[in-house]
This record gives C-alpha cells, structure tokens and sequence, in this order.
C-alpha cells in the first residue's frame, strides 16, 4: 500500500518548489508597485547610457576598421546593464535579510530553493523590459541588427543568459550580506568589471597586462559576441585571446560555470543560514 510513495516524494517536492518558487517571484514583481524610483531608473538607465557614452565620448574614440560608434557601443551596453542586474538580487536579498523576511520564510513550510529561483526568475522578467526598452533607444539614435532575425534572437537569448547566471551570483552575495547598506559597499566593486573590457574602447590600446585582464574579462567575450551575432562593428582581428575569438562559445562556457558554482552555493547558504 505505501510502495508508490518514495517513487513519488521527489516529483511532489518538485511541485511543491516550483510552487513557492512561483510564489516568491510574484511576491518580488508585485513589490514594484510600491517602489516608483526603481522602475523609473529602469527607463531612464538606458537613455542616459546612450546619451552620455554615445554622444560625449563617441566623437574622440575611433573605431578599428571604421564604423558608427554608437553601432559599437550599443553591444557594450546591453552587456553592462545585464551585469549590473547583479546589483538587483543582491540588495533584494540583503534588504529581506535586514527586515527579517528570510527568517520568516524559514519559518514557513515552503522549499528551501524557492527564494532564489523565485529571485532568479523575477530578475530575468525584469531583464525582459529593461533590454527591450534598450533596444528601442538603441534603434532611435542609430543602432541596428543587421544580421537577421535569428542571429538577433540568439544575441538577446545570450544576453539572457548571461543576466539569469549573473543573478544568481547576487543572490549568493545577498545572502551573505546581513542588510542593505553592506550591499551597498559591495556594489561599488562590480564597476571595474565593466569598465576593464572592450565595453567603451578597443583592448588593442592598452597596456599589456590590462589588455590581457580585459581580453580575459567574460564581459568582453559577451561584448564581442553581441557585436558578432548583431553584425555591428569592431569585431576582432588578428591574433587574439581565445575567448575574443570565439566570443559565443566561451560566453555560453562562462554562464554554465557560473550556475554551476553559484546555484548550490545560494542554496546551500539559504539552508544553512539561521542555524
């Protein structure tokens, strides 16, 4: 009378984590009603990034092989905004640590994985609109897909890819964090990443050690994997770092190592937290 039940345990716990994994998602995506600041800088983030890097230093950086900057640029951006999105899940967790909502949701019968995929998956819906509303400031002052229809799926899908593995390295700093503001002191450190790579300038220009750090970066590798699959300009040539070589592979390579490592991590400490 009770054989069926060991063979059915794992497929109820299944359900029962995609359940409360649903559920901590709705619960992070219905918080944006109350927090009019965060959707704002949403929109305006993208505007800004085009206007500033674009305009202001577009003119004095000159392209390998020719071409339109903002063309150049518009890959690097849509990468950086997608790494910034680590930022996201790491203040969301660290805020519900400081408020006491993590121990609440231990306290509860609920999956133990459900507050991470649940934050997961609510960073990458959000990731959804904020590429999208990229996209189309990057279509209004110039920027252009001109490799078709499947090659820009496939650049939006990497890029999504690449947010949803970053967040999941928020998700396990958050969880080490024991409030907002020590987020907020890590925050800061994520900008070198962005800033020492092919985002806003060739790595052909600088010195030796710094060019083998930013051809190394994974942000450089999705950088020139986007301008790959987007048919926009400045990809390499010559001989090159392997991962400027094959941008895509080793972008994708990057992303599985990140959810390997990170996903039992910030699970693992989601349990173990509070004991």
């Amino acid at each position: 009378m009770t054989a069926p039940a060991p063979a059915s345990a794992p497929a109820s716990a299944l359900r029962s984590g995609l359940s409360d994994g649903l559920a901590v998602m709705s619960r992070n995506l219905l918080k944006l009603k109350h927090q009019p600041g965060q959707i704002a800088a949403t929109f305006a983030f993208p505007l800004v990034s085009v206007i500033l890097f674009g305009y202001v230093f577009g003119s004095a950086i000159p392209i390998p092989g020719g071409g339109n900057y903002r063309e150049y640029l518009m890959p690097g951006l849509f990468v950086m905004s997608t790494v910034f999105a680590v930022m996201g899940a790491l203040t969301v967790i660290a805020k519900d640590n400081g408020l006491g909502v993590m121990d609440r949701y231990r306290s509860m019968p609920m999956a133990r994985s459900a507050v991470p995929f649940g934050q997961t998956a609510a960073d990458l819906i959000i990731a959804m609109g904020s590429l999208a509303i990229m996209a189309l400031c990057g279509l209004l002052f110039g920027w252009r897909a001109h490799n078709g229809v499947g090659a820009t799926v496939a650049g939006f899908a990497l890029l999504l890819l690449l947010q949803y593995a970053v967040s999941w390295v928020g998700v396990f700093l958050g969880a080490l964090a024991k409030n907002e503001e020590t987020a907020a002191r890590i925050g800061p450190l994520i900008m070198p990443i962005t800033m020492i790579s092919n985002i806003f300038v060739p790595t052909d220009g600088m010195p030796a050690i710094l060019q083998t750090i930013a051809d190394w970066n994974p942000v450089s590798a999705a950088t020139a994997a986007c301008r790959e699959l987007f048919g926009n300009p400045g990809l390499p040539a010559g001989d090159v770092a392997w991962p400027i070589a094959n941008p895509v592979l080793a972008t994708v390579g990057w992303c599985v190592l990140l959810l390997v490592i990170f996903v039992p991590l910030s699970i693992r400490r989601f349990r173990l937290a509070g004991l």
